[in-house]
């Protein structure tokens, strides 16, 4: 394993990383469903483990309270959820399995999540013994303890995987990420108003911005 890494050094190319561990398993189309859910995973768990013994050290006895986490912004995340029940189940055939039921079990507890987390880990096309490879590298190499500074960096690695991931699936790429350049420069022309939303999504993207501009 690489020595573990931190905001400064090598996050997103830990990230890679771990996308490559996938290489030849599943086609490259996947490795985005997979890998994007772990760093979600893998990031409120942290979130959320932060919160906790911050609660903890208070002795007040709220950090079994749901309340405690989602006025601080921070997400409830079940026991069954935290990533160190999916670490320790990592090399075991139910790993797709412990990490869907996470998903189902933090978008229960979450009404904002309803059915937006994926949960596809189950399925008999992705080989358990490499995604419990993948977990691996998410827990020895991948450091997520300070969330503050981890917020945006987890915005940074976001975009940096899917731009690894639309080159590798070529010309096919390009329907889910625009290069950020792109957006910047449609921004830039179009000159939303403050308060409109700005979408990437192409065709859409720009009835929105002439609605937008209109008002």
């Amino acid at each position: 394993m690489a020595d573990k890494t931190n905001a400064n050094i090598g996050f997103e190319k830990q990230l890679w990383d771990a996308a490559c561990v996938l290489w030849g398993h599943i086609p490259a189309a996947e490795y985005r469903k997979v890998i994007i859910g772990l760093i979600f995973l893998r990031y409120i768990s942290a979130a959320f483990d932060k919160r906790y013994q911050e609660l903890v050290d208070e002795g007040d006895g709220f950090e079994d309270d749901r309340d405690a986490y989602t006025e601080e912004n921070v997400f409830f995340v079940p026991e069954d959820a935290r990533w160190n029940t999916i670490a320790s189940s990592a090399h075991t055939p139910e790993i797709g399995a412990v990490i869907d039921n996470a998903m189902r079990a933090i978008e229960a507890e979450n009404k904002t999540l309803k059915n937006v987390l994926p949960k596809n880990y189950a399925s008999p096309d992705l080989d358990k013994r490499v995604l419990g490879d993948v977990v691996d590298i998410f827990t020895n190499n991948i450091d997520m303890s300070d969330t503050e500074q981890s917020e945006d960096l987890l915005g940074r690695t976001y975009e940096y995987c899917i731009a690894q991931f639309a080159e590798k699936e070529g010309v096919g790429g390009g329907e889910f990420y625009t290069p950020s350049s792109v957006v910047k420069t449609l921004v830039s022309i179009l000159r939303p108003f403050d308060n409109c939303r700005v979408y990437e999504s192409k065709v859409q993207s720009m009835i929105q911005f002439s609605d937008c501009l209109a008002a």
